[in-house]
C-alpha cells in the first residue's frame, strides 16, 4: 500500500509499505478522502515543529475494509477517523502536568494520508448514508463550533460577537443562528465577511475604530451577551472580545493545542468576564453527525476542490501563494 511521509520540511515521500496486519481489538479501514488545510500546509512547509518522519492527514474518511472486525462495523461501513485521541495514562510514572493529553493525528502522532490504517473501533465514528464524505471531512470542526457554543452558556435572543471569520468561526455563526442566538461575526477582511454573509450570517462588521459602536447599534447600546476569539483566524486583535461584551458575559477563546496567544485581561477583569478555552471538540461528534444530517450548519458556499493522491504535494506546496484559502474554499484529497 502507498504511505504518505513527511521526512523533513518540504520532503512528503511516498512509501510502500505492508498493509497492516490483523491485530485483535482493531479494524483495518480504507481510507477515501481526507481533508487538508492551512495547518497541514504549515507542517509541510516546516512553519509548525514536527518529530519526523510522520504522516500527514488530520481529517479523513474511509470504508471498513475487513469482515468480522467489529460487529458493529461491518464491511462496508463508512467511517469518520477520530483526530484527538486522548492518551491514556499508564497509571505507574508520577503524572507529567505539563504534557498533552491528546494525540493529534496528522500532527503529534501519524495521521491518515496512507491507502489503509488500522485503528480500534472507538477511534471512528460509522456515518449515516445523509452525511456526505465531504461534509463529514468538516465534523471535527462541527464538533469543535457545539463545543464553543456550550461553554458561551448563552439563551435565546441574545447577541453573541464571533471574531474571525474562518471555517470555525462560520460554522460558530451558523450553530448560534440554529440556537435562535444572534450572532455578530468581526472580521479585518471585507472579502470574509462578505463570503460569511452567503453563508448566511446576517449581521457582519469590520473589525475597525468604530467597531464597539457598531456592536453597541446592534445590540441596542448593551454591547453582546458573550463572545468568541477564533485565534486561526489571522488578524484580528485578542483584545476585542473583551471589549465587545457586556459586564458579567462569558469569552470563549478557540486555538490549536500547542499554539500561542496573548491576551490582556485588563477589560476582562474590569468587567468580570469568564474566560473558557477549547481547542477541539472530543466528546461532540455525535451530537456534530446529527447537527450536519438535520441541516443545522451548511457548507454549500465553500468551494470544492479535490484533487487525486499524486497532487497531495503540489496543493501543500501551493497553499500559501493563497493566504485567504481557508476562508471559502475546502480542500480534499481522494485516495482512491
Amino acid at each position: 500500500m502507498n504511505v504518505w511521509k513527511l521526512v523533513g520540511p518540504k520532503k512528503l515521500k511516498r512509501m510502500e509499505a505492508p498493509l497492516p496486519p490483523h491485530e485483535d481489538g482493531k479494524v483495518r479501514v480504507r481510507v477515501t478522502k481526507v481533508l487538508v488545510n492551512s495547518v497541514d500546509a504549515a507542517l509541510y512547509a516546516g512553519g509548525i515543529p514536527a518529530a519526523y518522519p510522520i504522516v500527514l492527514g488530520r481529517y479523513a474518511v474511509g470504508v471498513v475494509s475487513e469482515e468480522g472486525a467489529s460487529a458493529y462495523l461491518p464491511r462496508g461501513t463508512r467511517v469518520l477517523l477520530h483526530t484527538f485521541r486522548p492518551i491514556e495514562a499508564e497509571g505507574t510514572e508520577k503524572c507529567d502536568f505539563t504534557a498533552q493529553e491528546f494525540d493529534i493525528c496528522g500532527r503529534t502522532a501519524d495521521g491518515f494520508l496512507s491507502d489503509f490504517v488500522l485503528v480500534p473501533p472507538r477511534h471512528m465514528t460509522a456515518l449515516p448514508p445523509s452525511v456526505s464524505d465531504e461534509r463529514a471531512l468538516i465534523l471535527h470542526h462541527v464538533a469543535i463550533a457545539k463545543a464553543i457554543c456550550d461553554n458561551l452558556n448563552v439563551r435565546k435572543g441574545q447577541h453573541v460577537v464571533v471574531v474571525g471569520a474562518n471555517l470555525v468561526g462560520i460554522l460558530t455563526c451558523q450553530l448560534l443562528i440554529y440556537q435562535q442566538i444572534a450572532p455578530i461575526l468581526v472580521d479585518s477582511v471585507e472579502s470574509h465577511l462578505a463570503f460569511a454573509r452567503k453563508c448566511g450570517v446576517y449581521y457582519t462588521l469590520p473589525a475597525d475604530e468604530n467597531v464597539v459602536e457598531a456592536v453597541a447599534s446592534v445590540t441596542g447600546g448593551r454591547l453582546a451577551d458573550g463572545a468568541v476569539y477564533i485565534s486561526t483566524a489571522n488578524g484580528n486583535s485578542p483584545d476585542l472580545p473583551f471589549s465587545l461584551t457586556a459586564h458579567g458575559g462569558n469569552v470563549v477563546v478557540y486555538g490549536t493545542s500547542g499554539g500561542k496567544v496573548t491576551l490582556e485581561l485588563s477589560a476582562a477583569l474590569k468587567k468580570h468576564l469568564a474566560i473558557y478555552c477549547v481547542t477541539n471538540g472530543y466528546g461532540y461528534l455525535e451530537t456534530a453527525i446529527n447537527l450536519m444530517a438535520n441541516r443545522a450548519v451548511d457548507p454549500t458556499p465553500y468551494r470544492a476542490n479535490i484533487v487525486k493522491a499524486a497532487q497531495i504535494e503540489t496543493l501543500l506546496a501551493d497553499y500559501p501563494r493563497r493566504k485567504d484559502r481557508d476562508a471559502d474554499e475546502i480542500n480534499y484529497i481522494d485516495m482512491l
